[in-house]
């Protein structure tokens, strides 16, 4: 196998090589394709999603299919802007010059998708990829099969399968893959395979963007009216449960609150958890199921640790035969157990509690960067403080998870939580390299840009340096003196 994927990818490199990727018209059909398979196996998307992780259709569309369209029509509907060089300027040094920027395709790249969300988090790179005319190689989860097989037996029907193929596979497919020659490399996953993926990509120089995740806060101040209370509750409750049951990268990961409040939510959570899911949260189909049983059993190791059981309030209860995990809130586990230590990625809700809200600053600087930190709060100091104090990818006040559906701001980690962005425009730009194009008349040079050397010529060079033109031309016409008298040799 491994002889045939490294031949299939040596095909694909020589179909870039020959152009086929580049022109508008090229990239302009795969997305219109790829909008046809969105619509024509919208179903089918439902079904896997549904048979993988237990997600309703609505959560599916929301999360994944609808995402999706919106971000193929945006590429469809700004294709030729963001194909388009953008012009520039030189130093007066360079007399009678143009610059541009000239966008262009990075070549072959490699997209390495996870489980969790396993059509989105596919096909928002590929668009991207696609859009910048770049040959793309996408290695689907193999912990979300259904997902996995929908792509790859379906995509060939609708994409030029000289210049985009589906590879599936577990741990031995991505280690061959890892191994050939990329042009840039995609990853969404966790930390620890991330640094595997970084590893190898240095053994070529190979760029690489890391969608990771951390432990993403969630600052909830005590607020002044009930219904801001309200709202605050029902967004928390529902971004922590609702999506994915919390098997999401940028999942609200524990929640810090003051301890005179601390109660009060408690009792506001327990009723919204049973406003949105019912007295029985299992029989409402509203919450997902757990991939598999390696990270069911982790889940379960995290609340029946001995120093943390005796801190849940609400829920608790299991179904491992049907990789169930009801919606549970804890209070104050303690801060060096797993649950606090380790990315939960699942349906469990730490709550934190602190003296005052402002601690909540000091707790998240000591502690890895997030991919997003959410504050829910109407004190305008403390939003200033959390956005100049904190570090993460990004800083939400009042809700969680919107970002994710932006397209005119990135979205990606820092530091623990990752490297490099996308989404809209900037999933083109990361699967581009803007290239400098500099074009120069004959015509006329300024002598004092070559030597020899003397003080005239580096008043002449600083004057234009600075944007100093009246300087400049005294000094030419002679109506300005030197004040140079540097004698370094």
């Amino acid at each position: 196998m491994e002889k045939d994927l490294g031949r299939e990818i040596m095909e694909m490199r020589e179909c870039y090589r020959n152009g086929n990727t580049k022109p508008m018209s090229w990239r302009r059909s795969q997305l219109q394709a790829l909008r046809s398979f969105l619509q024509d196996y919208e179903v089918p998307i439902f079904r896997a999603l549904n048979l993988d992780l237990g997600k309703h259709y609505v959560e599916a569309f929301r999360d994944e299919v609808g995402l999706l369209k919106k971000s193929v029509n945006l590429a469809l509907n700004d294709l030729k802007r963001w194909m388009t060089s953008t012009g520039a300027k030189l130093p007066i040094i360079a007399l009678l010059s143009s610059a541009e920027l000239v966008p262009e395709p990075l070549g072959l790249v490699l997209v390495i998708s996870p489980w969790n969300f396993p059509l989105g988090l596919s096909l928002e790179p590929l668009i991207g990829a696609i859009a910048a005319g770049n040959a793309v190689v996408l290695k689907p989860s193999e912990l979300a099969p259904a997902c996995s097989s929908l792509l790859a037996n379906t995509l060939p029907k609708y994409l030029d399968n000289q210049a985009i193929k589906v590879f599936e596979g577990g741990p031995a497919v991505g280690q061959q893959l890892l191994q050939q020659k990329w042009d840039k490399i995609f990853f969404t996953g966790s930390a620890k395979v991330g640094r595997i993926v970084m590893s190898e990509a240095a053994k070529n120089l190979t760029p690489v963007t890391l969608e990771l995740g951390e432990k993403c806060p969630a600052v909830l101040d005590s607020l002044s009216w009930s219904f801001d209370k309200e709202v605050a509750i029902k967004r928390i409750i529902g971004a922590k449960y609702g999506s994915c049951a919390g098997q999401a990268c940028i999942s609200i990961d524990y929640v810090l609150v003051e301890k005179s409040f601390s109660s009060t939510v408690v009792d506001m959570m327990k009723a919204m958890i049973k406003t949105m899911y019912g007295d029985n949260p299992r029989e409402s189909h509203s919450v997902a199921r757990i991939i598999n049983k390696h990270h069911f059993l982790r889940l379960k190791n995290l609340i029946t640790d001995p120093n943390v059981k005796d801190c849940i309030v609400f829920g608790g209860s299991m179904d491992e035969d049907n990789l169930y995990i009801e919606p549970t809130i804890l209070v104050n586990p303690p801060l060096e157990s797993a649950i606090m230590t380790e990315e939960i990625f699942g349906p469990l809700l730490p709550i934190i509690t602190l003296d005052k809200i402002e601690d909540s600053i000091d707790f998240i600087k000591k502690r890895p960067k997030p991919l997003a930190v959410y504050a829910f709060t109407k004190n305008e100091d403390l939003r200033k403080r959390m956005v100049s104090e904190t570090s993460s990818g990004s800083v939400v006040f009042n809700d969680a998870i919107v970002q994710f559906a932006a397209d005119t701001i990135p979205f990606g980690g820092i530091g623990e939580s990752g490297m490099g962005k996308y989404h809209g425009k900037f999933t083109f730009d990361t699967f581009t390299h803007y290239k400098a194009v500099a074009r120069r008349s004959f015509f006329t040079d300024f002598w004092y840009r070559f030597p020899p050397w003397n003080n005239h010529k580096l008043e002449l060079l600083e004057d234009s340096y600075n944007f100093d033109y009246f300087g400049l031309l005294l000094v030419i016409l002679g109506l300005k003196r030197s004040r140079k008298t540097f004698h370094v040799n």
